[in-house]
């Protein structure tokens, strides 16, 4: 049968989606018939702790694809479709096979979308086709950036028709995408795409590949990173180490060389949990220092227990400061809800 049959050399179909992504992902697999002629791979953010095995089940009784966990060095199949599995990212290997890592975190998430999305938009070129569907944030954008300069296939789901719109809509901002639909005209697209004979590689571009390497753990070190842009004064909130602003392509993004990579959004979503945690830390230490200056003073007399004291309400100011900033409604960030 065509679902038995690897796909060396033919088209691939990719999909990332975050928030509302288990519909979505329902939605559009209904659409697609047993003997679908490519393989499929699926990023969906989860968090570390789940599994992904609500979603598979769904989709195995309700549609005709056969979909399974992706297990590193599986041979892609048309017919199947691969979910990455909590806490790892989902990629293709140089010789086409499933690729199955705990690198470093991307935009916050692991799995993230833009490692699967890149590493297929360099091993097959312009016969790859990324799909966006719903979600927060802008996850995915830097990977349909990378399909699109590597000649491949981009298809976002319409906003309107997204119950997260922020993934499609910030894909949109940035990329010049081949099409923007609600999720009931996918199926009948994909098959449209998949009819078409399968195009010559075109080269790939050196920045690209670099970046691949890098979320693969096949190459990091420092003349890889600082190839693709220059160092900037900011931290990366994954290790503390220094990050590189990635001068390619019409979206700001920051990396280090150990694999951490953000848009600017997630950067400045990450640095806000990052200060909060600081906050709240800081925040106990002052308390224990006002409880322990207290206790203190009581067991002292004359200017011991004056001084002891004083330091006491000073430690009260800074809690009473820390505790303004953090009941401060913050509505510049939204964090990233998993499904």
């Amino acid at each position: 049968m065509a679902k038995n049959k690897p796909a060396p050399s033919g088209k691939v179909v990719v999909i990332g989606t975050s928030a509302g992504g288990l519909n979505a992902l329902k939605t559009l697999i209904n659409q697609l018939q047993e003997d679908f002629p490519a393989p499929i791979l699926v990023v969906q953010h989860i968090s570390a702790d789940a599994t992904g095995s609500v979603l598979l089940d769904l989709l195995n009784k309700q549609t005709n694809i056969h979909c399974e966990h992706a297990v590193n060095g599986e041979i892609l199949k048309n017919g199947h479709l691969y979910l990455a599995p909590s806490d790892h990212h989902l990629m293709i290997s140089d010789d086409q096979k499933i690729l199955v890592t705990k690198g470093a975190q991307e935009n916050r998430s692991r799995p993230a979308i833009d490692p699967l999305f890149r590493s297929a938009a360099v091993v097959f070129g312009s016969n790859v086709i990324g799909i966006l569907l719903t979600g927060y944030l802008d996850d995915g954008t830097a990977g349909m950036i990378a399909i699109k300069r590597c000649g491949g296939t981009c298809i976002v789901q319409d906003p309107a028709d997204a119950e997260y719109p922020d993934m499609p809509a910030n894909a949109i901002k940035q990329v010049d995408v081949d099409f923007c639909l609600p999720l009931m005209e996918m199926g009948g697209l994909l098959y449209q795409l998949l009819a078409v004979k399968p195009e010559k590689r075109k080269p790939i571009p050196q920045d690209i590949m670099i970046e691949a390497k890098i979320a693969k753990r096949v190459l990091s070190d420092l003349p890889a990173v600082n190839s693709l842009g220059d160092q900037v004064p900011f931290n990366c909130p994954g290790c503390g180490g220094v990050l590189w602003k990635v001068d390619k392509g019409p979206l700001t993004r920051y990396r280090c060389h150990t694999g951490h990579a953000y848009t600017a959004q997630a950067l400045i979503a990450e640095q806000t949990l990052k200060i909060e945690e600081t906050m709240w830390t800081a925040l106990r230490m002052f308390e224990e220092r006002r409880n322990l200056l207290t206790t203190f003073a009581k067991e002292q007399s004359g200017a011991i227990k004056k001084s002891a004291l004083e330091r006491a309400e000073l430690s009260q100011v800074h809690i009473d400061r820390i505790k303004a900033i953090l009941l401060a409604d913050d509505k510049g960030t939204a964090q990233d809800t998993p499904t």
